[in-house]
């Protein structure tokens, strides 16, 4: 699995994951800036993602949608704050049934062709932290970054 690690800090409200790929940091970027290959990895497996809107630039939107394995559809949302290609980019993320969060990707580039993802997710308030990370958001989201090796082999 491409997940590191996963650190969780009550006092600052974030969660941080890390994973690490066999690509450059270019080809990391294409996992966001690309919305079909977005769709391939953004849900977690049990949960596909449909992007139909990908405007991502500093002021634009992306809405998608998750299928739950009985059909059942939940929409989802970014509004894109600050885009660095291919080092990374910050967005508030948000559904109908949360406050948003502020989502932080930052892409370095290692030695070898090799690129480390580190993806830091502020939650509004600890109420909130605590109540998405007992629904599975940490697990959610270590099961949808999981899935980017494939799509980038």
């Amino acid at each position: 699995m491409t997940v590191t690690s996963v650190h969780k800090d009550p006092e600052t409200r974030t969660m941080t994951l890390t994973a690490e790929f066999a690509a450059t940091a270019a080809g990391v970027w294409q996992l966001w800036a690309d919305p079909r290959r977005l769709e391939r990895w953004w849900g977690p497996p049990t949960h596909p993602a449909t992007v139909v809107e990908h405007d991502l630039r500093p002021g634009g939107k992306v809405g998608y949608f998750v299928t739950g394995p009985d059909g059942e559809r939940r929409t989802g949302w970014w509004h894109v704050l600050a885009v660095s290609p291919p080092d990374g980019l910050e967005f508030e993320m948000g559904d109908p049934d949360i406050q948003s969060l502020l989502v932080r990707v930052r892409i370095e580039e290692e030695p070898a062709r090799r690129s480390r993802m580190v993806i830091v997710t502020t939650f509004p308030s600890a109420d909130a932290m605590d109540l998405l990370i007992g629904m599975g958001f940490e697990q959610g989201l270590s099961a949808a970054v999981g899935q980017i090796d494939a799509v980038l082999a």
